[in-house]
């Protein structure tokens, strides 16, 4: 989450500012080194890879501050968000992957001899930055070309200096542990209120892999607005933003001025739509370990075929245009049954209807019948209360169509097709977050 505004940089630097201007920030970032004395790395691949881990940094964060945003307790010296960045070979593309805090993984024991589990965001707490990419590297054999970490302080600089950062959202996000409330729409985040967006982890039963979603989309819209807002192009403006992030940046010795210049030119041309998006496949979610707690076991062999394609410089999604008639619903369409009555003079149009529905996934009867003295202008879906969420969910495939609550009705939901019914729109229902592993591209994430 925080570790976004890094990438920020990357993009920012694409104005082609000047070398003397880069030259003078690269004396703000702190440099660790995260990759001594280490021995039997994944081979390199095609394009570079970048590990970006936010940290949680919250003692450096005013009293004020952690009131307001809600940042009390202690910080707990680990990364709470872990991303790898892959910038493909032509500098076209960039790909990321998120890493779950809570992903088990094995380190090496202290002596030397053998290992022992833990949750992969611990491994910042046990090794620092060197035990981070070492373990990331054993579990993705990816190899890692540089490490830049960012903190709440950078994260929330950079929002600010940006003039906030548009977000969308189709439903409420409430979250009482961050303070985030947000009701549906539209809304430009500043620094605080971004920080609160990427740290909810309450706002639904998704838990982790709901936020980190959040972060990327966050991610995705945090380019758009660095690429379209004339931010590149204004000279004290590329200054302050880059000062606003490197000031608590930590990166390897290799990532200087000259690589930061010359990934910004290749990358002149980037936005939203070069950006991808996608989580590690989870295999099992609540694996407990004894004396860890719950933790997430990846999908091996999924995550094995998504990190060669890393290695391999592939896209990690092939980008086909959304089927316009498709609509995600609450509830499967195979979970709803209807039965379907024709509302109007049209002989034939109640068989027309049902086997559409049919067609679609619903469970019709398959006896449509007529409207016993009822003549409807407007399709209209008629349901009991207490199936509220799948009266939407048809409706959903009946553009146009009106709602109407019948107490009694049961489970069994009615269709009287009106003279306006033209066709059946396809509808798919939303998965479970851990049955998800979808990849999308920046602009298919950012607000319309």
């Amino acid at each position: 989450m925080r570790a976004v505004t890094t990438l920020s940089v990357v993009v920012l630097a694409s104005a082609g500012i000047g070398h003397a201007v880069v030259t003078s920030l690269d004396a703000d970032i702190t440099r660790v080194d995260p990759f001594k004395d280490m021995k039997n790395r994944p081979r390199a691949g095609h394009g570079m890879n970048v590990l970006l881990v936010g940290t949680d940094g919250r003692d450096r964060i005013t009293e004020q501050e952690r009131h307001r945003f809600h940042l009390g307790g202690a910080p707990c010296h680990c990364t709470d968000t872990i991303m790898i960045v892959h910038i493909s070979e032509d500098r076209e593309r960039a790909s990321v992957v998120s890493l779950p805090r809570d992903s088990y993984a094995e380190v090496p024991n202290a002596d030397g001899r053998g290992s022992h589990p833990i949750k992969i965001n611990a491994a910042y707490a046990e090794g620092g930055p060197n035990l981070t990419v070492r373990t990331v590297e054993k579990m993705t054999h990816v190899k890692i070309d540089h490490y830049l970490e960012v903190d709440f302080i950078s994260f929330m600089k950079t929002v600010d200096v940006l003039g906030g950062v548009k977000i969308c959202t189709a439903e409420p996000l409430k979250d009482n542990y961050t303070g985030l409330d947000l009701p549906a729409g539209t809304h430009t985040l500043m620094g605080g209120e971004a920080l609160q967006y990427v740290r909810a982890r309450h706002v639904d039963g998704a838990s982790d892999l709901g936020r980190m979603k959040r972060q990327q989309r966050f991610l995705a819209a945090l380019v758009e607005r660095a690429t379209s807002s004339g931010i590149l192009l204004n000279p004290m403006k590329f200054r302050d933003v880059t000062h606003a992030v490197l000031g608590s940046v930590r990166a390897d010795k290799g990532f200087g001025t000259d690589e930061l210049l010359d990934l910004g030119r290749a990358m002149r041309d980037f936005s939203p739509s070069s950006s991808e998006f996608t989580t590690v496949p989870i295999g099992q979610m609540g694996y407990v370990v004894k004396g860890i707690g719950s933790t997430l076991k990846w999908d091996t062999a999924k995550a094995d075929a998504l990190f060669r394609d890393l290695n391999d410089d592939k896209p990690l999604t092939v980008h086909k245009p959304p089927l316009p008639q498709a609509v995600t619903v609450q509830v499967p369409p195979q979970q709803i049954r209807v039965q379907v009555e024709n509302g109007t003079a049209t002989g034939g149009l109640g068989k027309r209807v049902d086997a559409a529905l049919a067609a679609t996934g619903f469970q019709t009867t398959r006896t449509p019948a007529n409207a016993a003295g009822r003549t409807v202008e407007r399709t209209l879906v008629e349901y009991d209360p207490r199936w509220d969420r799948s009266a939407k969910s048809l409706a959903a495939a009946l553009p146009g169509s009106e709602l109407r609550a019948v107490k009694g009705l049961g489970p069994t939901l009615k269709v009287i097709a009106g003279s306006d019914f033209r066709d059946v729109r396809k509808v798919r229902a939303e998965q479970p977050p851990q049955a998800q592993n979808p990849v999308v591209t920046g602009d298919q994430v950012v607000c319309p």
